[in-house]
């Protein structure tokens, strides 16, 4: 399937973007290094968080893939589809398999290879992804929130509570323009009304996106909306409200990622 965001973040700064992504790691990082025992099971069922670091590390890896090989990148593709839907398992588990200080340095030289690599690429340059092509203007985002979402399985995990921050706004973007991808995949048409999104953000600022005059319209904070569309909570477990039909069928549905 090909995934096309429609995603314009041109005006974003790629430094401020980029900053983001690194803060987002570091964070994580500090997190996991803190913590001795690998082995503990996260919301995620079947994943440590030695999964959930070997499952970002091998991202980074197919990231710089992508950038720096592209024509290389057929060859993931074709690994991936060869593996079936039991594919990110069997990676994760392999890289989990690592000793502890070898997963979290093989993570750290990574994303920081990425951070280079994405700072470096021209903003509007393509290169190849899982069923599309991206550019750094939209890899940056799409990196922070898979850091920042298998980092909430990891914090769920060891009991540290996350602080929200300016950067769940990059990952509040991609849930409401992906929201297509989210009636893809239950298999429903897109609706051809328009969406509002109005968040809280972090400190107390309103964040928005959609025309004003919109009647599909999603309300809450902006951490409960990323935790929504990055599947890390259910509906009934947000401060999230939605008016219309299509609006309340989004929030039953709401994806970023296949």
């Amino acid at each position: 399937m090909r995934v096309d965001y429609g995603l314009d973040l041109s005006g974003v700064p790629r430094d401020l973007a980029l900053s983001g992504l690194v803060a987002e790691g570091d964070e994580l990082d500090a997190v996991v290094s803190a913590e001795p025992d690998w082995s503990k099971p996260t919301p995620a069922v079947g994943w440590t968080i030695a999964h959930q670091i070997a499952h970002l590390a091998a991202a980074d890896a197919n990231v710089l893939i992508a950038i720096r090989t592209p024509e290389a990148f057929g060859a993931v593709l074709e690994e991936v589809e060869a593996g079936g839907s039991g594919h990110a398992d069997r990676e994760a588990a392999a890289g989990a398999a690592q000793p502890r200080s070898e997963l979290l340095e093989r993570w750290r030289a990574g994303r920081t290879e990425v951070a280079a690599a994405l700072r470096d690429v021209p903003l509007e340059h393509t290169f190849p992804w899982f069923g599309s092509q991206l550019t750094a203007a939209l890899m940056v985002p799409l990196r922070l929130m898979e850091t920042w979402a298998h980092g909430q399985d990891v914090l769920d995990t060891v009991g540290v509570r996350r602080r929200p921050t300016d950067r769940l706004r990059h990952i509040a973007t991609l849930g409401f323009v992906g929201r297509g991808l989210s009636f893809h995949v239950a298999g429903l048409p897109l609706p051809a009304e328009p969406f509002r999104v109005e968040l809280a953000g972090p400190g107390g600022e309103v964040w928005t996106w959609g025309p004003e005059d919109a009647r599909q319209r999603v309300r809450g904070s902006a951490l409960d909306f990323c935790l929504r569309v990055t599947q890390r909570r259910p509906r009934a477990e947000t401060d999230l409200t939605a008016t219309g039909e299509d609006a309340q069928k989004w929030l039953d549905i709401a994806r970023i990622f296949l």
